[in-house]
C-alpha cells in the first residue's frame, strides 16, 4: 500500500546517558530540563531501542516503511537492506565517552546469535551485541570537538611512552611485541598492577588539572579528567592507558571523522551530528559505568597504527557539503543557507533533514513543513525536496549512497 505523503515531520527519541550534557540538546529541541537530566543523544531512525515517529499522528517510522518499502526507501535500498540502513543522532558529550570498538558485520551476526543462544536478554546490562549489524560511523562536529581515534603511529607512540615517566616501562613491551602486545598487556594487567602503575601518574596530573594548568592539546588533561570522572574507590580505570596510546584529535566545527569497524576510539568533549549503520553494538574497554568486556574487545580491536584523517567535506553544490566515506549504509551532508535563500535536492532514499540553527520551509509537491531549530523532517525516496531559509540556516541531511545518483 503506497504511503499517502511524500514529506513528514519526524520526532526522535532522547537518550539520557550519564556522560551527556544538560543544556545543548534541550536548547536545540526547545524543551525544559527542570529535572536536570543528562541529555546525551537524540536518535532519529528505526532502531528498536529508540524508534522515531512521523506525522501528527506519531506513526512509528518502521511501520510507515513497512507499508511500502520500495516507495519509501527506493528500490535499491529496499532490496539491499530491507529497511532504513542508518541511524542518525545528535550528541552532546560532557564527560568522556567510553573507550570502544565496533564489530564487523560477519562478527556481529555470529556473536549476536551466540548471545541469543546463551539466553542473554537484549536489555541485560552485560549484553554486548544489541543487534546483528556492524556499526561504521561518522561524526561531524557542531562545536569544537575532541576525540581519541586509533593507535598512535609508531614514532609518536614511542615518544609519548618516553615522555611520560610513569609509562616508560611500557616502551620495551611495545618495541618487542608491537601494538597488539602492548594493548593486550595493559588491558589484561591485574588491577593491582594497574593501580601501582597509574597511581603516581594520577597523583601528579590531577592537581594540575584541578588548578587549570593543563591544556586540552595534551594527553595529561584528558587522563586527569578521566580519573576524576571514572575512578571507583581505590581502583584506577585502565581506560586511562588508552588516553596515551590513541591519537588525540581536535575537530573544528563542520569537520568530520569516520570510524570503521575495529578501530578503537572515544569521544571526549563537544557536540556533533553522528550517523552510523543501524546498530547499537559496542565493545567497551574502560572510562564508562557501562559493561566492560576486555576479552570481547580484544577479539575485535585492530591493533595497528592510524594516521587520523579529518574530513572537511566536498562541496557538492554551492550550498551542500558532503562527507564521503566507504560506508554503504549512510551518507551525511550539511546545507548552509542565507536568509530567504532557496535550495533543492532529490532524495535517494528515506532521508532525514534536521535544522541545527535557523529555520526553513521544506516542500515536496503539495506537502509542506516549516522547521525551526531542532526540528526534523523525513522525505521518502525520489522526491525533489525544496528548502527556503527563514533565517541564516544550517540543515544536516542523512541519506544513503545509491549508484547512479
Amino acid at each position: 500500500m503506497a504511503v499517502k505523503k511524500k514529506l513528514y515531520s519526524l520526532s526522535g527519541k532522547v537518550q539520557h546517558y550519564n556522560w551527556g550534557g544538560f543544556e545543548f540538546i534541550p536548547a536545540l529541541l526547545d524543551i525544559s530540563n527542570e529535572e536536570n537530566k543528562p541529555y546525551a543523544e537524540y536518535w532519529m531512525g528505526v532502531h528498536p531501542v529508540a524508534p522515531s515517529t512521523v506525522g501528527t499522528d506519531e506513526q512509528p517510522l518502521d511501520k510507515l516503511i513497512a507499508q511500502d518499502k520500495e516507495g519509501v526507501l527506493g528500490e535499491y535500498i529496499a532490496k539491499k537492506f530491507g529497511g532504513l540502513p542508518y541511524l542518525f543522532k545528535i550528541q552532546d558529550v560532557k564527560d568522556i565517552l567510553s573507550i570502544q570498538v565496533h564489530p564487523s558485520k560477519a562478527e556481529a551476526v555470529k556473536e549476536f546469535a551466540k548471545e541469543n543462544a546463551a539466553g542473554v536478554p537484549l536489555n541485560a546490562p552485560n549484553r554486548n551485541y544489541k543487534d546483528d549489524n556492524h556499526k561504521p560511523e561518522l561524526m561531524s562536529a557542531l562545536s569544537d570537538f575532541w576525540l581519541l581515534h586509533g593507535f598512535k603511529p609508531k614514532e609518536k607512540m614511542k615518544a609519548v611512552l618516553n615522555r611520560v615517566d610513569e609509562l616508560e616501562s611500557l616502551l620495551p613491551i611495545f618495541e618487542k611485541e608491537g601494538y597488539e602486545g602492548l594493548y593486550r598487556h595493559v588491558m589484561e594487567m591485574p588491577q593491582e598492577e594497574v593501580n601501582e602503575l597509574l597511581q603516581p601518574l594520577i597523583d601528579r596530573i590531577v592537581p594540575l588539572y584541578t588548578e587549570g594548568k593543563l591544556t586540552k592539546y595534551k594527553e595529561d588533561f584528558w587522563a586527569a579528567r578521566a580519573a576524576v570522572t571514572y575512578n571507583n574507590g581505590d581502583d584506577i580505570d585502565r581506560g586511562i592507558f588508552s588516553v596515551y596510546l590513541l591519537n588525540l584529535v581536535n575537530v573544528k566545527k563542520g569537520e568530520a571523522v569516520f570510524q570503521p569497524a575495529g578501530l578503537p576510539h572515544a569521544y571526549l568533549e563537544g557536540q556533533n551530528a553522528e550517523i552510523m549503520a543501524n546498530s547499537d553494538s559496542v565493545l567497551r574497554g574502560g572510562l564508562t559505568v557501562k559493561h566492560v568486556d576486555v576479552p570481547e574487545l580484544l577479539k575485535h580491536v585492530k591493533c595497528e597504527e592510524t594516521v587520523p584523517e579529518v574530513l572537511r567535506g566536498e562541496k557538492d553544490t554551492k550550498c551542500e557539503t558532503v562527507f564521503i566515506t566507504p560506508a554503504e549504509e549512510f551518507q551525511l551532508s550539511y546545507i548552509t543557507l542565507n536568509k530567504d535563500e532557496s535550495f533543492s535536492v532529490r532524495s535517494r532514499t528515506a532521508e532525514i533533514f534536521i535544522v541545527v540553527s535557523g529555520g526553513a520551509k521544506l516542500s515536496t509537491g503539495e506537502d509542506k513543513i516549516r522547521l525551526g531549530s531542532g526540528e526534523a523532517a523525513l522525505a521518502i525516496a525520489g522526491q525533489q525536496v525544496n528548502m527556503k531559509a527563514t533565517d541564516n540556516t544550517v540543515i544536516y541531511r542523512a541519506s544513503a549512497p545509491v549508484p547512479g545518483t
